[in-house]
């Protein structure tokens, strides 16, 4: 349900999503290399390792979540692991670990667990930030 707007700046324009239904049931692995939008119930792993997951309020998910960005509107059981960040909506429920750079839990959010924040991922960005800076000046007079 995002739009072009709603994406983060490093995602590419012509990304693609992918939606799993709310009749839907899947037993397994779940890989891939899109944003996923899950409606139905899930039970085993889910690696969308630079992509978006988003676990709709119809969705029950149990398994082990894996993504760059998730974002919980329904109810996991599991634990979840986002390069970038974590978002439990006020009507979601996540019963699990995480570990992440960056958390939001909204006021009526259900969250039972361990949070780890994953500062390596913000090191990351500070060292390419800074470098960025120092040589944004002499590479602006550059033409390539």
């Amino acid at each position: 349900m995002a739009t072009d707007a709603m994406r983060p700046l490093g995602a590419s324009g012509g990304s693609s999503s992918a939606r799993l239904g709310s009749s839907l049931h899947v037993k397994g692995e779940i890989t891939g290399s899109e944003d996923l939008q899950i409606d139905g119930s899930v039970e085993g792993l889910i690696q969308l390792d630079e992509r978006k997951l988003t676990v709709g309020a119809t969705a029950k998910v149990t398994a082990d979540i894996i993504a760059r960005e998730v974002v919980v509107y329904g109810t996991v059981k599991g634990n979840l692991r986002a390069k970038d960040r974590i978002e439990i909506k006020k009507d979601g429920s996540v019963n699990g670990d995480l570990t992440t750079s960056r958390i939001m839990i909204e006021d009526g959010a259900y969250f039972k667990g361990s949070i780890e924040i994953d500062k390596s991922a913000d090191k990351d960005k500070d060292s390419h930030s800074a470098f960025a800076k120092s040589s944004a000046p002499a590479a602006a007079g550059k033409t390539i």
